[in-house]
C-alpha cells in the first residue's frame, strides 16, 4: 500500500532529536514569516526560481514538498527561515530540523535536474533588521540521496505498520456491531442520520431527548461509515468533561461489546486534556534544564510512541503511565499520538480555537476529518469567547517598570491612543461599530518592540511582559477579523484603581461566531451537531455558520408526558424587582412539593445571591429538611460531592445556579433525582453589553431580543428540567417559577412532550 507525506512530517518524524524546550522565543508570525520570505526572494538575480515542487519516491513511500529558493547559475538551493533577536541563541536541535529538511530537498533537487552536487544554504533573515545570514555546504547528490534513503526506510517501517492499521481498523469497523440487542426509542432515527451524514459529506444539527444515548447513537454509526467515506481521524468534541468522559466510556463498550474479546477493537482512542491537568511538575518550566521529563524528550520518544500505540485506549491514566515508563512529558506525549489515533475526544478549542491544535494538524496532513460535536447548544458562547479579546490598561504600568527605553516609548504612544479613547465617554461603557484609528498600528508597535527586547539572550524574564506580549499578540489578531460580527468596546476600570486618570478595559467582543467557524466547518469531510436543546435551529445556523445544506432532525422522544408533570407557577415572578415579596411563596411551593412526595430535589436560581437567599429562608422555614448548596469556589471534587448527595432512595433539596455545573451533563436516574424547580426564565442579565449586543443581533437577524435573551435562557431551563427524566421508567415533577412561563414566546420553546399543568 502506497503512502504519501511532507517533507516536514518526514524530518520532524526521523530527525527530531534532543530536549523538549517550550522557553519563549519571539518569532515571527505568519505575516511577517511571508513577508521575509518575499523580501529574500526580491534581493534574488533574474533566472532564480521560487516555490519549487519537489518529489521523491522510495519503495511505496512518496515524499513531497516545496523548495523556497533555487539560483540555477550557482547550483545553490536554499531554505528560507525568518527570526527575531539572537540568531546564536537558536536551538540547537531547531536547526538540525532546519538542516534535515533542506537536506531531503537537495536530494529531491538533485534527483530532478539530475546533478551529481549541490550547494545548499540556510539563509536566516531577521525581520527586525532585514539581514541575512547564510551557512552553506556543499553536497554530494548520492550522499544525500543515501540519508533520504535512510530516513525514508526509517518512515516506511511505520507507514507500513500504520498502513497494516487502518486495514485492521476499517475491517473491524465494518463488522462492528451494536452493544445492546436493540436500538433504544430514537436512537434509530438518531444513527441513521448521523450515518447519512457520514458518508454524504454533510452537515447534521440534530436535536435528540436525553436519554436514548446519543453518545453511543452518534460514535457507533460515525465509526461504522469510516471504511467506506475513507474518513482518517473521527473528533469528538465537548465543552465539558462529564461529556468527554461519557465518549470514553461509550468507546469502551462499543470495544468490550465485540465477539472477538481476545482481539482488541484495532481503534486507537486519544483522550486530550488541559496541560495544567496532565503536567506532572507543574512547578517546573518546560525545557530541559529545569523538568527531567524534558530532558531527551525527542530521544526517548519514538519508544513512548510506540508503547502508547500498542495500548489502543489512551485516555488520561493510559497516556500517564506510558509516559512514567519511558521518562517523558504526558502533555506532549498526547499531542503527539494525535497523529496517530483514530478517534481523539477532547475540548472544542481543539477544533475551534484561533490557533487550534487538531485543525492545524488536519489541514497541514490532508486528513479527511468527521467531526461529532456534543452538547452543540454550548459551542456559540464558547466560540464567542475564543473570537474576542480584551487589554486592561493598568497593566501598562506594570509592563513599563522593567520595560527597555523603546518598549516605554512605544507604551508611551499607546496610551495616547488609549486615553483618547477614555476621553470620549470618561465614566460610562461605550460601544462602537469601527476600531479606533491608530490604536491597533500602536499596539502593533509595543509587540515588535516587546519582541525584540525579549529576544535579547541575557534578558532575565518578566512574566508580566510575556504576558502582556501574548494578550497584545490575540489582540491584534482577533482585530484582523474584525467585521459586523464584533464590537469594540471601552469599559472604565473602578476609579480605587486607576489613580487620578481614567483608565478602562479595550475588548473587541465577537457577538456571532459564524464567519470563524464556517472555514473549520468547511474543512471536515463531515459534522455532527447533537444536544437535547437545539430548537430554533435557525438560531445555531446562524450562530455557527453552517451551511446552506445542513440537514436538520429531531428526534422523537421516548418519554411519555404523564411522566413528567410539569408545573407553572402563576403566582411568583422572580424578576429582580419582585424577589423579595415572592421568596415566601417560593419557599411554600417547595416545601408542599417535598412534603408531598419526599425524595431528592434541585432548585435553580439565576445568581448565588439569590441562592443563598431562598437556602437561607428554606432552611428557616424547614430546618428538618436536609439541604445542600452549590458554592462559587467549588473545585471538581467538590462538584463530584455534591452529585453524590443524591443517593438512590435518599431525600433532601439541592441548591444551584442554572447554567452552572449542575444544570447539565449530570446524570441521576432513577430517584437520585425526582423533581426540579426553576425560579428564572435563565435569561442574561439585561446591561448595557446584552443591549449592545442585542441591538445588533436586531440588525442581523431581526430578532434582538429572541437571539440575546430569550433563546439561549430557555436553553439553560430545558436543559436543568431534562435532569429528572433519564429513563424510560423514570418519573418526576418540575415547577416552573415564574409566570412569564405561561407567555406563548416562551411556551414555544419548551419540549413539544411536555403536557404543562
Amino acid at each position: 500500500m502506497s503512502y504519501t507525506v511532507a517533507v516536514r512530517t518526514l524530518c520532524e518524524f526521523t530527525a527530531k532529536r534532543g530536549d523538549l524546550d517550550l522557553r519563549f522565543t519571539p518569532s515571527p508570525d505568519a505575516s511577517e514569516g511571508r513577508a521575509g520570505h518575499a523580501a529574500i526572494a526580491a534581493r534574488r538575480p533574474p533566472g532564480y526560481e521560487t516555490e519549487i515542487a519537489l518529489t521523491g519516491t522510495v519503495g511505496t513511500l512518496t515524499v513531497r514538498g516545496r523548495a523556497d529558493g533555487y539560483d540555477p547559475a550557482q547550483r545553490r538551493l536554499e531554505e528560507f527561515k525568518t527570526y527575531r533577536g539572537d540568531l546564536d541563541a537558536m536551538r540547537e536541535n531547531q536547526r538540525a530540523l532546519h538542516w534535515a529538511q533542506l537536506r531531503v530537498y537537495g536530494a529531491l533537487m538533485c534527483e530532478k535536474l539530475g546533478l551529481d552536487a549541490i550547494e545548499l544554504a540556510l539563509v536566516y533573515y531577521d525581520i527586525a533588521t532585514g539581514r541575512e545570514t547564510a551557512l552553506t555546504e556543499q553536497a554530494n547528490a548520492a550522499d544525500l540521496r543515501a540519508a533520504f534513503e535512510s530516513q525514508c526506510e526509517r518512515f516506511s517501517a511505520w507507514a507500513e505498520q500504520e498502513s497494516a492499521h487502518r486495514v485492521a481498523r476499517d475491517a473491524a469497523l465494518i463488522a462492528l456491531q451494536l452493544p445492546h440487542a436493540d436500538f433504544r426509542h430514537g436512537q434509530r432515527d438518531l444513527a441513521e442520520a448521523v450515518w447519512r451524514a457520514a458518508t454524504q459529506a454533510r452537515c447534521l444539527l440534530a436535536q435528540a431527548p436525553t436519554g436514548i444515548g446519543k453518545t453511543i447513537g452518534t460514535l457507533f454509526p460515525q465509526l461504522k461509515a469510516c471504511a467506506r467515506a475513507g474518513i482518517d481521524k473521527v473528533l469528538f468534541l465537548s465543552a465539558k468533561s462529564p461529556g468527554r468522559q461519557l465518549a470514553l466510556d461509550a468507546l469502551a463498550t462499543l470495544a468490550d461489546a465485540q465477539p472477538n474479546r481476545d482481539t482488541p477493537l484495532p481503534l486507537r482512542v486519544l483522550e486530550l486534556v488541559a496541560r495544567d491537568k496532565a503536567c506532572e511538575h507543574p512547578e517546573l518550566a518546560c525545557h530541559g534544564e529545569s523538568c527531567p521529563l524534558a530532558r531527551g524528550f525527542y530521544d526517548r520518544l519514538p519508544a513512548a510512541r510506540s508503547a502508547a500505540l500498542a495500548r489502543v485506549r489512551l485516555d488520561r491514566a493510559a497516556l500517564r503511565d506510558v509516559a512514567r515508563e519511558h521518562a517523558v512529558c504526558p502533555y506532549y506525549l498526547g499531542q503527539e499520538l494525535a497523529r496517530w489515533s483514530d478517534v481523539i475526544v477532547g475540548d472544542y478549542n481543539y477544533y475551534f480555537d484561533v490557533s487550534a491544535m487538531l485543525f492545524m494538524l488536519a489541514a497541514h496532513n490532508q486528513w479527511r476529518t468527521s467531526l461529532l460535536v456534543d452538547e452543540a447548544h454550548n459551542l456559540p458562547e464558547r466560540a464567542r469567547a475564543m473570537y474576542s479579546a480584551e487589554l486592561v490598561q493598568t497593566r501598562v504600568d506594570a509592563v513599563k517598570r522593567g520595560a527597555s527605553a523603546p518598549v516605554k516609548r512605544a507604551l508611551t504612544r499607546l496610551t495616547r491612543h488609549w486615553n483618547a479613547e477614555n476621553a470620549v465617554q470618561p465614566h460610562a461603557w461605550r460601544a462602537s461599530d469601527a476600531l479606533p484609528d491608530g490604536l491597533i498600528a500602536a499596539l502593533g508597535d509595543v509587540i515588535g518592540s516587546i519582541g525584540d527586547q525579549l529576544a535579547e539572550p541575557a534578558l532575565v524574564r518578566d512574566p508580566e511582559l510575556e504576558r502582556f506580549y501574548f494578550d497584545a499578540l490575540h489582540f491584534v489578531r482577533i482585530a484582523e477579523r474584525f467585521d459586523s460580527h464584533s464590537i469594540f468596546d471601552v469599559t472604565p476600570l473602578p476609579a480605587a484603581s486607576t489613580a487620578k486618570r481614567t483608565r478602562s478595559t479595550l475588548c473587541i467582543r465577537n457577538i456571532v461566531p459564524a464567519g470563524a467557524l464556517r472555514p473549520r466547518v468547511a474543512a471536515a469531510h463531515s459534522v455532527t451537531l447533537f444536544s437535547a436543546t437545539l430548537a430554533p435551529t435557525h438560531y445555531y445556523a446562524d450562530m455557527l455558520g453552517l451551511p446552506a445544506n445542513t440537514v436538520s432532525v429531531e428526534i422523537g422522544t421516548p418519554f411519555r408526558a404523564e411522566q413528567l408533570d410539569v408545573q407553572i407557577a402563576r403566582d411568583i415572578s422572580t424578576r429582580y424587582k419582585d424577589r423579595e415579596r415572592s421568596l415566601d411563596a417560593l419557599v411554600a411551593r417547595v416545601a408542599a412539593q417535598y412534603a408531598a412526595r419526599p425524595g431528592n430535589y434541585l432548585c435553580f436560581f439565576s445568581s448565588y445571591e439569590y441562592l443563598q437567599r431562598a437556602a437561607d429562608a428554606f432552611v428557616a422555614r424547614h430546618p428538618h429538611v436536609p439541604v445542600w448548596m452549590q458554592s462559587r469556589t467549588m473545585d471538581e471534587a467538590q462538584q463530584q460531592d455534591f452529585v453524590a448527595r443524591f443517593k438512590e432512595g435518599g431525600s433532601g433539596v439541592g441548591f444551584a445556579v442554572l447554567g452552572g455545573a449542575f444544570g447539565e451533563g449530570i446524570d441521576l436516574p432513577g430517584t437520585r433525582l425526582i423533581g426540579t424547580f426553576i425560579a428564572t426564565l435563565g435569561m442574561p442579565q439585561v446591561n448595557p453589553v446584552n443591549e449592545a449586543i442585542r441591538a445588533r443581533m436586531e440588525t442581523l437577524y431581526g430578532a434582538g431580543f429572541d437571539y440575546t435573551y430569550l433563546i439561549p435562557g430557555l436553553r439553560k431551563v430545558v436543559q436543568a428540567a431534562g435532569r429528572v427524566i433519564r429513563t424510560e421508567s423514570d418519573s418526576g415533577v418540575v415547577h416552573l417559577l415564574d409566570d412569564r412561563f405561561a407567555r406563548p414566546d416562551v411556551r414555544a420553546l419548551l419540549p413539544g412532550w411536555w403536557e404543562i399543568g
